[in-house]
């Protein structure tokens, strides 16, 4: 009787050994959010969906001073709101900096007016950095880009503080996922992916 009670006793202090591990192990995850406006949101969602570490990417509208944007007066124009992407992301997997590398080579940063098919101030490329190490960050990757020569024209991509983010409607959540035959006829009309391959 004895025996079973200490080999029981064994036992429970392995499974709350592993416990511990599973739970330490977690904590030291922490899930991060990056902003990023690359153009028509749902092609920045699925850009970076695929990035290990992702964790998850939600589409929406930041930027400007309208409150409770909606597609319509956005994309109108005078909102002053870009559709954008937060992207959150488990750190001790992927780096902001790696997002960045991600960001830049999905665009055209550019391009000022715009972002392939689609024109106006709602689908200019940007970056909102939240805190002063994700500027210096992104000053530094911008830098390091400029320097290399890749570009044959300046870098339009604006810089901007972080700023209130308003979800997008539920429809434009994961469209890729969703409608993958609109999709992929949106994405190879307005030729995204052949002017990424031309610019870089």
């Amino acid at each position: 009787m004895f025996a079973s009670q200490n080999r029981s006793s064994q036992t429970k202090q392995a499974l709350l050994g592993i416990a511990f591990v599973f739970t330490t192990g977690a904590a030291h995850a922490e899930v991060k959010v990056a902003t990023f406006a690359g153009g028509c949101f749902w092609c920045v969602e699925k850009d970076f969906d695929h990035v290990p570490g992702v964790v998850k990417t939600i589409s929406g509208y930041t930027g400007g001073q309208a409150k409770d944007p909606t597609y319509k007066t956005v994309t109108r124009g005078g909102s002053g709101h870009r559709e954008a992407v937060q992207i959150h992301y488990d750190s001790s997997k992927v780096s902001y900096a790696e997002l960045l590398e991600v960001f830049w080579r999905s665009v055209d940063p550019t391009d000022g007016g715009g972002q392939f098919c689609d024109r106006g101030e709602s689908y200019t490329t940007a970056v909102f950095y939240a805190n002063n190490a994700e500027l210096e960050a992104v000053n530094k990757s911008k830098a390091a880009i400029e320097a290399s020569g890749k570009l044959s024209e300046a870098i339009a991509t604006r810089i901007e503080p972080a700023a209130k983010f308003y979800d997008a409607e539920d429809y434009h959540q994961d469209y890729y996922k969703k409608n993958p035959i609109r999709y992929n006829f949106y994405r190879l009309s307005c030729g995204r992916d052949a002017k990424v391959r031309d610019v870089w």
